[in-house]
């Protein structure tokens, strides 16, 4: 897959995945309707959704630069992604959108949002264990066991891993 068709399909992933499961169904839930949150939880809502946002674009530019392909099952990547952010920990995408949507809830004043960034959480989790993690290491092999062994999933590495 070339790079420009990797890029394009990764802008069509990052609108229909992560901007209706971070954005959309946030609005739904809320209408982004404040509910006077405390300033202090509000500074704290927006650097998470700021940190999220680029947690995010980074994670994404990966597939496209270092894979050559995109994060949709559909158009995977021709190669295994483990630099950059994927250095410290397997899933920063998906932390990313919890990132967003837990800071949603914060500068919102709203605790539903929790509830649905719990929930994003466990199905996103259920599915790394079910159908990412098998379909990695079926498609890279040794080379993703040793990156599994090595990188934990939810909770960054301190330090960055060295591909060893």
């Amino acid at each position: 897959m070339p790079r420009l068709r990797a890029a394009l399909g990764s802008l069509v992933f990052l609108v229909l995945m992560p901007g209706v499961v971070g954005g959309l169904l946030p609005w739904a839930l809320t209408g982004w309707q404040p509910r006077s949150p405390p300033p202090g939880l509000q500074v704290a809502g927006w650097v998470l959704v700021g940190g999220g946002g680029a947690v995010l674009l980074h994670a994404v530019g990966r597939f496209v630069l270092e894979g050559i392909g995109t994060p949709a099952p559909v158009a995977p990547t021709q190669r295994l992604v483990v630099g950059g952010l994927y250095r410290y920990v397997r899933n920063p995408m998906y932390l990313a959108v919890a990132a967003t949507i837990v800071g949603q809830a914060l500068i919102l004043g709203r605790p539903g949002l929790l509830a649905y960034a719990a929930l994003f959480g466990a199905s996103v989790a259920a599915f790394v264990r079910a159908y990412e993690e098998p379909t990695l290491a079926e498609r890279y092999g040794e080379q993703y066991e040793r990156y599994r062994s090595a990188v934990p999933a939810w909770w960054p590495r301190r330090r960055p891993w060295d591909g060893r």
